[in-house]
């Protein structure tokens, strides 16, 4: 199972259209790919082919396009200076899923689904360490 099958099964289930799953998908590899540590992380997304490539295509650390974004972005780096990149990335990941317009619901069953694929590709031990090393992040998703 590769990332574009995780994709089309989350698009499904949750009733999204690709370009958003997508963008959501993305944005939840790349606080993982963040906020993870270690050699768990690295295994997670061994498993996942595409999935570290997403994760940098909608890598919640980079500067936002066409640099501004207001009071915002500029919360977000306050923030992210404060707590440490660590803290920056979920704060990051969360905006970037709000500003997807998505709500709560579509959100948490967009976790919940891509949690249950991440598990059926890399095993739910693994699946379940790399996203216990991120305890605010399935909260946020309803896992928690």
């Amino acid at each position: 199972m590769d990332v574009q099958d995780i994709v089309n099964t989350v698009s499904q289930k949750a009733g999204l259209d690709q370009a958003t799953t997508e963008k959501v998908v993305g944005t939840i590899f790349s606080v993982l790919e963040h906020e993870a540590e270690g050699t768990s992380a690295s295994s997670f997304f061994a498993k996942i082919p595409g999935a570290d490539a997403l994760a940098q295509k909608y890598d919640v650390m980079a500067a936002p396009a066409g640099g501004g974004g207001g009071f915002l972005s500029s919360l977000q780096g306050a923030l992210g200076g404060v707590l440490g990149e660590k803290a920056g990335a979920l704060v990051n990941g969360l905006a970037a899923l709000k500003a997807s317009g998505l709500d709560l619901a579509q959100i948490q069953k967009a976790g919940e689904t891509l949690v249950q694929q991440a598990e059926a590709a890399a095993g739910p031990d693994l699946t379940n360490q790399v996203l216990g090393s991120v305890p605010s992040l399935k909260s946020h998703l309803g896992l928690g």
